[in-house]
């Protein structure tokens, strides 16, 4: 599909678009440890999840490297929820879960399935879908506000991505985000449940989120001017940092 530059679109999480998003106001310039934000900001809404989101990150990954202003970028992560309502944890398979949330037949849900597992290998990941293991996201989320502080959100944020696509850890249970936290060298996680912390700051992105008419993730805010919805590729993500580059 072509470069679309226009208002803000509504597409879902699977659509690949690009979108002059104008002088959006993403928030302060600032990162969440109040430091300054370097010359071009990614504001990322996604979900741990989300397998487009896991493929786009590494996407995103790979355009950085053939960027030449790489040193000079600063990526804040942002939380969304696939389902806020979502349980703990499911009986269901994703495959099964899959199925039954669209009324497909279950292969259907398997091949579909498949083809993501089979995307993220051409990037490089090894991903077991059949022992990811559905649930909330919202102490995950939280977990990865934590870390922003820290300076270890994207660690944090790939972290969970490998635990639920690859390892069939449950991102709901907080003794295995604590033990994942642990992992990267995040500190303070086992405080998070003596109370809300950070859970005004995952709704804050969510609320904004809603403002900016994100319905679909992954979802790439670069410098408040260019959206790019959907894991489009390393090749569209790269020529959307170019141009939000050249607008600075």
């Amino acid at each position: 599909m072509g470069d679309v530059i226009t208002t803000m679109i509504r597409r879902p999480a699977a659509a690949s678009f690009m979108t002059y998003a104008g002088p959006f106001d993403a928030g302060p310039g600032l990162c969440h440890d109040g430091r300054v934000s370097p010359a071009l900001v990614i504001d990322v809404w996604s979900d741990v999840v989300c397998p487009f989101c896991y493929l786009g990150s590494r996407q995103l990954e790979v355009a950085l490297q053939g960027f030449e202003h790489r040193d000079e970028v600063t990526i804040r992560q942002r939380a969304f929820e696939l389902d806020p309502n979502a349980a703990p944890n499911y009986d269901l398979t994703l495959d099964e879960l899959l199925a039954a949330k669209y009324g497909m037949p279950l292969e259907r849900a398997r091949s579909l399935n498949q083809r993501m597992q089979n995307d993220a290998a051409a990037l490089g990941m090894t991903w077991s879908m059949d022992r990811a293991r559905p649930s909330n996201t919202f102490d995950a989320h939280r977990v990865i506000a934590l870390a922003s502080t820290q300076g270890l959100q994207e660690q944090m944020s790939q972290r969970l991505f490998l635990a639920y696509f690859s390892e069939g850890q449950l991102l709901s249970d907080r003794d295995t985000l604590e033990t994942l936290a642990n992992e990267i060298g995040l500190n303070g996680a086992d405080e998070l449940w003596h109370g809300d912390d950070f859970s005004q700051d995952v709704r804050a992105d969510e609320l904004r989120a809603q403002e900016l008419g994100i319905s679909g993730v992954p979802t790439f805010l670069l410098d408040e001017k260019f959206m790019v919805v959907g894991a489009q590729g390393p090749d569209k993500i790269l020529d959307a940092l170019t141009r939000a580059w050249e607008r600075h």
